[in-house]
């Protein structure tokens, strides 16, 4: 049967939307959110997806306040695809594309009705690829864009009025191949793994012009993904070479203090960024992404499912899982003579040469 965006002319391949080019289990379409009163005081992230191979679409929020991170989380059967996005109480609505979109999230323990404005183009991001052995597991598309928010947002029934001059934030749109759902067999993986995995993706806000930069980089250094460019308002898209990065970590953790990013200007000027990560949301503790034991994005969980949980980051059992996944930090920065705010996503897993991490045990000095 004919699917509803058939009646447009966006189509890519010679098929219905009602099925997607790869018959690959792991394709996904998602949205991403985050949004920070500059404060350090309260950091939301949310999201939204669909997984057509495995019928089924979800979302999450979840907003952290002092050392208490609280999530809900939906999830149902993947009906027909088309401009309506939403499942439960979350549905995401476009109101100008590239622009601006209205984020909405209905539940007694966290809810929002939130419009975000691009302050800068949306930019398009290198693909990326990470391979197992001759199989892509991550082969994806991705756009991205920092912005403000305006609206209302309550926590636990505490209102909080979001001011687009104090709440900022980024958002990107991906979609492609990555690990969802239930976990497939380990095979050759199990008894070979990877010795380590390093990433970085930090989207800048500054007033006059937007950095976005991407590095992930394997255990002995090699880096995969090399991506920095600076957007100005008049959509021209700079090309900032080859990042040089400095984290600073606490001592005994791998918590990032402190960071320093060398980048060259198309001119062959120096560019440097310094940035001081604030409060953090770890995505494995709640928000589904690889690691979180209660939930993945795209798993089946039946119909008109949802879930909500608060977490304290200092409980021992909830801490032990810290290191173990990637973090989003919301990102005070310095170019120059500008600040700039912004978010500072880090992952330092098992080993990693540059920074002198061994295995997965070690730490800062």
């Amino acid at each position: 049967m004919p699917a509803p965006l058939d009646e447009y002319a966006i189509h890519q391949a010679p098929l219905s939307f009602e099925r997607v080019a790869s018959s690959d289990r792991n394709f996904y379409d998602r949205s991403y959110f985050n949004a920070c009163d500059r404060d350090g005081g309260t950091f939301l992230v949310s999201g939204f997806g669909v997984y057509p191979n495995l019928g089924v679409t979800d979302a999450y929020a979840c907003v952290r306040r002092g050392d208490i991170q609280r999530a809900v989380r939906f999830s149902d059967a993947l009906g027909d695809r088309g401009l309506d996005m939403r499942v439960g109480g979350y549905r995401i609505e476009v109101l100008e594309p590239l622009s601006r979109i209205r984020v909405v999230c209905e539940h007694d323990d966290l809810g929002f009705d939130l419009t975000w404005t691009g302050a800068f183009p949306a930019v398009r991001e290198q693909p990326h690829v990470v391979m197992s052995g001759a199989r892509p597991i991550i082969d994806s598309s991705r756009f991205a864009q920092v912005g403000s928010w305006e609206g209302t947002l309550t926590v636990e029934g505490d209102p909080v009025r979001v001011d687009p001059e104090v709440w900022t934030g980024c958002r990107d749109r991906s979609w492609g191949i990555r690990p969802v759902g239930e976990a497939e067999p380990a095979g050759r993986a199990a008894s070979e793994p990877l010795g380590g995995f390093w990433w970085l993706y930090v989207p800048l806000r500054f007033p006059d012009f937007a950095i976005v930069v991407i590095v992930q980089e394997e255990a002995d250094g090699t880096r995969t993904l090399n991506d920095a460019v600076r957007v100005w308002p008049d959509g021209r898209v700079e090309q900032l070479g080859w990042p040089r990065v400095r984290i600073d970590y606490r001592s005994g953790t791998r918590t990032p203090i402190a960071a320093r990013i060398d980048l060259t200007a198309l001119d062959g000027s120096p560019l440097t960024v310094e940035i001081t990560p604030g409060i953090g949301v770890p995505l494995h503790v709640g928000c589904g992404y690889s690691g979180d034991p209660e939930w993945q994005h795209g798993q089946w969980k039946g119909r008109d499912w949802s879930s909500t949980s608060r977490y304290d980051l200092t409980d021992p059992a909830v801490a032990a899982r810290l290191p173990y996944g990637a973090t989003d930090y919301v990102a005070h920065a310095r170019c120059g003579n500008s600040e700039g705010w912004g978010l500072f996503e880090h992952a330092a897993l098992g080993r990693h040469d540059p920074t002198g991490f061994a295995d997965w045990t070690s730490v800062a000095p």
